[in-house]
């Protein structure tokens, strides 16, 4: 089949080459020549785990192409829409890209095509524009049959090529049964297994987008506001989980207290969620309670390492490492990233920041143009030099087997904050480190006596000088 791929960010790009891979012929569209050059070259703008790779084969086979003419929409039996929707001041999504798209497919369409929009819009999307398509079409005195669909898009960055191959479900809102057989047939090689395919009407398609968006970031914030409370009454988070998620009407995923989430879905589709829900006259304060214990997680970290250092002198002049600086792993997106809000809290109070990140490195650089006090380190164990306090704040494999005696020698201080709780306590209380995660409880008294007779019994493998040396130790 023919397709025609709009917008090659993140969706229209791995979407395109997975159709690709299964056989299609797609032309990938961006209107920014530079982005069609570098694609053809087979660079990729973004960093996503075997897209690269996919997107040279299929390349290579000719069954992908890139190019900023809409002349492919002539040809095309189905086109994509996949631009960009940016929040606007008040949190609406902007959809001047997706109706700049439009006008432009009317211009060059030349017989029947299933127009489907993959882009997050508000309610009502779809049908508007529809509207815009005929007005043009009308302008041009042609007469020529279409629908408009809307199919949301459900991709992780970091798994996004599996999460399109082999996808949970797949969302078809239409009122055409010719557009929904054709999408169907389309999809089909992605659900060879079991029908994943799930037909509704298109208001409901629109909103499935962000009412999934927004569950997702409920359950973060919801177990961030949990950890608050853990931590004042010397509950652990992680039992805290455990217990919750044994319950099937719960279930185990997306119940991890951290440092907030970021990227470029959940925070804009929630404050799009909240616009569109104020221009219809209704109150939304679970949703808008979301973003804000969002935000609050995400200043929580700078203010725990602010109280701690308050009696060593205070923050100034302190050198603090930063492990992952990406939202999340297996990607180099910075957008809304916890760790910028860090960054820059801590940059306030004085500190000199050394930061390391697998893959967001450049991105980073970008986003911190211009700051004093920052060192860009090569690796996890430069960053650590020197440095009075560590703090995880993306979950990179790579630091889950990290050298820890290593790193605590090239430290000037013992502090490690792992804001997203890879490590466990009481083993890095047992390196020598003093260690804190979110909405887990403080080493217990009981604990540090035991772990001091142990050291006096010489049971134990780690450095343990920290007992003897550290007042936080021996004080208690």
């Amino acid at each position: 089949m023919e397709i025609l791929v709009i917008g090659m960010g993140y969706v229209g790009l791995v979407t395109g080459t997975c159709f690709a891979e299964m056989g299609h012929h797609v032309t990938c569209l961006d209107i920014d020549k530079g982005k069609i050059e570098r694609l053809t070259k087979g660079e990729i703008p973004f960093y996503e785990p075997g897209l690269k790779e996919l997107l040279s084969r299929n390349a290579s086979a000719k069954r992908l192409q890139f190019t900023t003419s809409y002349e492919a929409a002539k040809t095309a039996a189905v086109i994509f829409i996949a631009v960009g929707t940016p929040p606007q001041k008040n949190g609406a999504a902007d959809l001047s890209y997706v109706e700049s798209a439009v006008g432009a497919i009317a211009k060059h369409l030349t017989q029947y095509a299933v127009i489907v929009n993959k882009s997050t819009v508000p309610i009502g999307t779809a049908r508007k524009l529809k509207q815009i398509l005929k007005d043009a079409l009308a302008e041009r005195e042609m007469n020529i049959s279409f629908d408009i669909i809307s199919c949301p898009e459900f991709l992780q960055e970091g798994s996004a090529i599996d999460d399109c191959m082999k996808p949970d479900r797949i969302i078809i809102g239409s009122d055409s049964e010719r557009a929904t057989r054709i999408l169907k047939g389309l999809y089909s090689s992605f659900t060879l297994n079991r029908d994943r395919v799930l037909i509704m009407d298109i208001e409901s398609a629109e909103l499935t987008k962000y009412a999934s968006n927004a569950m997702l970031a409920t359950r973060v914030s919801f177990m961030n506001e949990l950890s608050g409370i853990c931590e004042k009454v010397g509950a652990n988070i992680h039992q805290v989980r455990l217990g919750m998620s044994g319950d099937h009407r719960i279930g185990y995923h997306f119940l991890y207290a951290g440092a907030g989430y970021g990227g470029s879905c959940f925070p804009k589709d929630i404050r799009a969620l909240c616009a569109i829900a104020e221009d219809l006259g209704c109150e939304t304060p679970l949703l808008e309670a979301v973003d804000t214990v969002n935000e609050r997680q995400k200043k929580r970290l700078s203010k725990r390492v602010s109280e701690y250092f308050s009696k060593k002198g205070g923050m100034k002049g302190k050198t603090i490492a930063i492990w992952g600086l990406a939202f999340k792993p297996n990607t180099d997106d910075m957008r809304e990233a916890p760790s910028l809000t860090l960054i820059h809290s801590l940059l306030k109070k004085g500190a000199n920041l050394r930061l390391h990140d697998p893959i967001a490195m450049d991105n980073a650089k970008k986003e911190l143009k211009g700051k004093k006090h920052i060192h860009f380190c090569l690796n996890e164990y430069q960053a650590a030099l020197n440095a009075d306090a560590i703090i995880l704040m993306t979950e990179w494999k790579q630091f889950r087997f990290v050298n820890l005696k290593t790193v605590l020698t090239k430290m000037r201080g013992r502090a490690f904050f792992d804001g997203r709780n890879q490590y466990h306590p009481k083993e890095m209380v047992l390196k020598g480190f003093h260690y804190f995660g979110v909405g887990i409880p403080k080493v217990s008294t009981d604990l540090l006596r035991e772990l001091r007779s142990s050291y006096r019994k010489k049971e134990l493998n780690y450095d343990t000088s920290v007992f003897e040396t550290d007042p936080a130790f021996i004080d208690r």
